[in-house]
């Protein structure tokens, strides 16, 4: 059985690893099809997709999906709380989460269904 020193030295190497394999992957030193690497050797760089402009919503927009976001939940004021805590009595008894999820999104929004499950589990916060 390993001690805590050793199990720590161990998480410590395994972070350690984890960063520097993200840095390679982030910087091109290790490509990887379809996630950091897009085009075949050769292939032509002035493709379609080189030449596609990024979309960027307005300020209308963002209003109006906030609006929206608030309508909803003004809609579900009732049913939310309810929802909440049975996705929370689902995930502290471990039962399935996924056929509750399915119920739970018809009144509650995802930045309320993310915050009650940080409250059963906790988030993950690396430690450096």
């Amino acid at each position: 059985m390993l001690g805590a020193m050793e199990t720590m030295y161990q998480r410590s190497k395994i972070q350690e690893e984890s960063l520097h394999y993200e840095r390679l992957k982030h910087t091109g030193e290790h490509p990887i099809v379809g996630v950091n690497t897009f085009l075949r050797d050769g292939a032509e760089a002035n493709t379609e997709a080189d030449s596609m402009q990024l979309s960027r919503s307005s300020k209308e927009e963002k209003d109006a999906r906030l609006a929206h976001l608030a309508d909803f939940h003004a809609r579900h004021s009732e049913s939310c709380p309810q929802a909440l805590a049975d996705l929370t009595r689902t995930a502290r008894s471990g039962g399935n989460l996924f056929a509750e999820l399915l119920e739970t999104v018809k009144s509650c929004s995802l930045g309320q269904i993310t915050h009650a499950l940080f409250e059963v589990g906790g988030q993950y916060r690396r430690n450096m």
